[in-house]
């Protein structure tokens, strides 16, 4: 039967590990992002391109950090929260771009590719890293150099 386990395993959860390892990627290229969409659509391009991309991460951490808190529960609330979980974050990104929908510096294109394209482009790229081995779940470890 399931046991769960102690809370040790949201801290160093695969899941978690994944997330913020799309996180530390995300950082290096978010500053062309913003280049880009700021030499197209001025400064409130860039804010706007800057708001898509922390709605982008902060849904991965919060994806991550509710997918390892359920795996401690059971299977069930596991499945639950990858379902409901995805749903719910879905809507927020929603409400999160219609709340400021209106406001003086958003700019709806920029956002919207940016929230587009981080979110495939990230998940794409964190396939190369993440490993599909349940003897290392979460990344590949390092490769050692050779002697």
């Amino acid at each position: 039967m399931f046991e769960p386990t102690d809370q040790s395993h949201v801290e160093g959860s695969p899941e978690l590990e994944i997330a913020t390892d799309m996180v530390r990627r995300a950082l290096p290229v978010a500053p062309v992002l913003l280049l880009v969409c700021g030499l197209i659509w001025g400064l409130d391009g860039a804010l706007s391109s800057a708001y898509g991309l922390a709605l982008v991460l902060l849904n991965f951490l919060i994806a991550a950090a509710l997918l390892a808190w359920a795996a401690r529960i059971s299977p069930t609330m596991l499945m639950a929260a990858t379902l409901g979980g995805f749903l719910a974050r879905m809507i927020l990104i929603v409400v999160a771009v219609m709340l400021v929908h209106h406001a003086s510096w958003a700019v709806m294109a920029p956002m919207l590719i940016t929230i587009l394209v981080t979110h495939v482009g990230l998940l794409m790229w964190e396939t190369r890293y993440v490993s599909l081995s349940l003897a290392y779940p979460g990344l590949k470890p390092a490769k050692e150099p050779d002697r």
